[in-house]
C-alpha cells in the first residue's frame, strides 16, 4: 500500500475497527448461541423423519432451526455491513471516487439489457456503487445479480443467470453508432434482430484487425471504420487482461451512441467483490483493506486504458471517414 492508505489505515480505519471489536465478538458469540441449536434441531428433525416417517415432524424443525440460524446471523450480518460500507467508502474517498453500498439506480441497466449484453431475469439485486470521473470521463461501477424463475413439477424456484460487474464510462469524444463485443456466440442468438430494430443501425459482423482475438471474441456494428479504429490490439488485450485479472468470464462490451457522446459499456461475470472478509476474524487487520485496494485499483487501471485508447484514436476514425 502507499502512504495514503497507510496513513488512512492508521489514522482512521484501524481505531475504528479497534473499537468495533467488542460488538463483533458480541455477534460472534450470539451466532453460537444460536446457530448450534439452530442446526441440531434440523438434523433432529430429518432422523425423526426417517424413523417415524413423520413429514410435519421435518416441517417444525425445519422452521425451527432455520429461525435460530436466524437470529443467531442477524447481529453479525449488521456487523459486516457497517464494516463493508465504511471501509469501501473510506479506500473509494482515498481514491478520488465515490461510493454507495447500494446504487439508488444503476446506471444504464436498461441499455446493457437492450444491446444484449446482459440476459432476461425476473429477479436482479445490486450494491457496490463506485462512480467518479477517470482521466476525466464519467465512471460508474457497480455489481449485478439477475435471477430466472424455474418451474419443475413440484415447485419454484431461482436461477442466477448473472453475477458480476457492470461497468459504465462516459468519453469526452461522441461515438457514432452502435458497435457491440462478446466472448460468446450465444449471447447473439437474436442479435441480428436486435440490429434491424436498434433505431436506425444495423449492426453486422465486423472483422478484427489482429487475427489472433477472431477465436476469442465476436464483434457486431453499424459502422465498420469506427469500429476497427476502435478496436485495436491494446484495447482487445485490455478486455481480457480485465476478465483474467478479476477471475472473470464471458467479458462483454458495447461502444453506444445513446447519450449523445461516448459511452462504453462492459458486463463480466465475477464473484462478489469488496468484501470486508471474515467477521471471525479481528476486525483490525490490514489485509481486510488490502485486498478492497487491489480490487479497486486493478479496475481504475485498467479503465484507465480503456479510456484511453480508443478516445485517442476518435479523431482518426473519424477524419478516416471524411
Amino acid at each position: 500500500m502507499d502512504q495514503r492508505f497507510d496513513t488512512l489505515w492508521s489514522e482512521q480505519l484501524e481505531p475504528w475497527l479497534l473499537a468495533l471489536e467488542t460488538e463483533r465478538k458480541k455477534a460472534v458469540r450470539e451466532t453460537y448461541i444460536f446457530g448450534i441449536p439452530g442446526v441440531l434441531l434440523i438434523i433432529a428433525g430429518v432422523i425423526a423423519t426417517i424413523a417415524m416417517d413423520q413429514p410435519l415432524v421435518f416441517f417444525a424443525a425445519f422452521v425451527g432451526g432455520f429461525g435460530l440460524l436466524w437470529l443467531g446471523n442477524r447481529r453479525l450480518g449488521h456487523v459486516r455491513e457497517v464494516v463493508k460500507a465504511k471501509l469501501n467508502s473510506q479506500i473509494a474517498e482515498a481514491c478520488g471516487l465515490n461510493y454507495s453500498l447500494t446504487p439508488e439506480e444503476p446506471h444504464r441497466f436498461a441499455q446493457f439489457r437492450s444491446l444484449g449484453l446482459l440476459p432476461s431475469y425476473n429477479r436482479r439485486s445490486f450494491e457496490d456503487h463506485f462512480s467518479g470521473k477517470i482521466l476525466d470521463c464519467d465512471f460508474d461501477l457497480y455489481e449485478a445479480k439477475l435471477e430466472q424463475k424455474r418451474r419443475s413439477k413440484n415447485r419454484t424456484y431461482y436461477v442466477t443467470v448473472f453475477r458480476g460487474v457492470l461497468i459504465r464510462i462516459n468519453f469526452p469524444r461522441k461515438v457514432e453508432g452502435v458497435t457491440v463485443i462478446t466472448r460468446d456466440q450465444g449471447w447473439f442468438n437474436g442479435l441480428t434482430a436486435l440490429g434491424r430494430s436498434f433505431g436506425s443501425n444495423k449492426l453486422e459482423r465486423i472483422g478484427l484487425v489482429d487475427p489472433k482475438f477472431e477465436d476469442a471474441f465476436e464483434v457486431y456494428g453499424s459502422d465498420q471504420v469506427l469500429a476497427r479504429y476502435m478496436l485495436t490490439p491494446t484495447f482487445m488485450e485490455q478486455l481480457l487482461e480485465l476478465e483474467l485479472s478479476l477471475k472473470g468470464k464471458k467479458i462483454r462490451a458495447a461502444f453506444d451512441q445513446g447519450l449523445g457522446q461516448g459511452e462504453l459499456l462492459v458486463a463480466v461475470e465475477t464473484g462478489d467483490l469488496f468484501e470486508a472478509g471474515s467477521m471471525f476474524k479481528p476486525l483490525a487487520d490490514r489485509g481486510r483493506i488490502r485486498t478492497i485496494i487491489e480490487e479497486i485499483n486493478l479496475i481504475t487501471r485498467i479503465v484507465g486504458t480503456l479510456v484511453e485508447r480508443p478516445g485517442a484514436r476518435m479523431d482518426d476514425a473519424e477524419n478516416t471517414k471524411d
